[in-house]
């Protein structure tokens, strides 16, 4: 008898069905181990004390053929996995029946399946066995995502077209069962290119329902970048009306994330002005100071013309500073250009160090 806690319905829309939060808390310790290889070589005399160490060798991509402590190393070849992906396909000496939402059944052996899921060993003990069979069925899922998942537990292969179709299944299946690997293997192609403008607000909710944090934030980045595109998709019109929670809680996001790129554009703006301000006040005292081209100071004769300037302002100032001079309009808001002469004179005069030398006008 299939436990309560397995059985989650799902609907047509995939969102609908996991917009609840899984009652399946597995405990996993770390998968990888480490390998720790002690060297006991004795260190080497040598008689040129400039030669240097040889750097460590390179870990190792292939399975040694004799070596006592690599003992917990693997390697596993095509050929294996082909005998174990052959031991399912044909169902030699299965001991297990499992039975598809769709009412199919698919042959297993139950000792394998208890060593890859702590779950499904203790699902198995409590259900029933006929005829020295025993029988477990896994409502919910289509039959074609219920066989890629056995099938990858036993020999870890798998065909690209089943995995793209299923994906989704078989992350939340990975999940609620307890196969980390495939939980991996499928978060890993969703990050890497198989999201999509139709499938990012299912594997959003999804990702968030089976603790992959990582995934939910590319899913989120997604929302944000592509937001006016993603509101029109199906799966946010079926998410706006099974989780309006998240629904608000997108649109804030997508209300911050705007705010702030409006911020960094202002910012971006203030620094080119004050980077504009900074050019037209060092041309100031460039022209005042050593002259340029046909404007300079008053102690100092220009020698015919000038190369162009190295200040990118420099020209646009001296024809400033030349309608200056000739300006007849020169009244508070009557002329703009003049206005900003003044205002340049203005910011000039509290800003320098030495008043008393500075040759710019009106610096005193």
């Amino acid at each position: 008898m299939a436990s309560s806690a397995l059985d989650f319905p799902w609907t047509s829309s995939i969102i609908e069905s996991f917009d609840q939060s899984f009652d399946i808390h597995i405990e996993e310790g770390n998968s990888s181990e480490t390998l720790n290889i002690s060297d006991n070589t004795k260190s080497l005399v040598h008689y040129n004390t400039n030669v240097p160490k040889p750097p460590p060798p390179p870990p190792s991509k292939y399975c040694p053929k004799t070596n006592i402590g690599l003992a917990n190393s693997s390697c596993v070849p095509k050929e294996t996995k082909d005998i174990w992906d052959k031991l399912f396909k044909q169902g030699y000496g299965a001991d297990l029946h499992i039975i598809s939402e769709d009412g199919l059944i698919i042959a297993a052996h139950q000792s394998i399946l208890s060593v890859a899921s702590p779950v499904l060993e203790n699902y198995l003990k409590q259900s029933k066995v006929k005829n020295g069979i025993r029988y477990i069925k896994i409502p919910g899922v289509p039959y074609g995502a219920l066989y890629a998942f056995i099938r990858f537990i036993y020999s870890s292969c798998y065909e690209e077209e089943e995995i793209k179709k299923y994906i989704l299944h078989l992350l939340v299946l990975s999940h609620s069962y307890g196969v980390p690997s495939l939980k991996r293997f499928c978060e890993n192609l969703l990050e890497n290119g198989w999201l999509t403008k139709e499938n990012v607000i299912d594997v959003l909710q999804l990702a968030r329902n089976c603790d992959a944090p990582r995934l939910a934030m590319v899913s989120l980045r997604m929302v944000l970048k592509d937001f006016k595109s993603i509101s029109s998709t199906e799966g946010w019109k079926v998410m706006k009306r099974a989780n309006p929670l998240l629904e608000q809680e997108l649109l804030e996001s997508v209300v911050e994330a705007d705010s702030r790129k409006q911020e960094r554009l202002k910012k971006i703006e203030e620094k080119k002005v004050y980077l504009q301000l900074h050019e037209a006040m060092e041309a100031l005292l460039h022209i005042c100071r050593d002259g340029c081209r046909t404007i300079g100071p008053r102690d100092k004769v220009l020698k015919g013309s000038h190369v162009s300037c190295s200040f990118q302002a420099c020209k646009g100032l001296e024809t400033l500073i030349r309608h200056f001079s000739a300006c007849k309009t020169r009244v508070p808001g009557g002329c703009v250009h003049c206005k900003r002469m003044w205002q340049l004179l203005k910011l000039h005069s509290r800003m320098c160090d030495d008043p008393d030398y500075c040759k710019v006008p009106l610096c005193r």
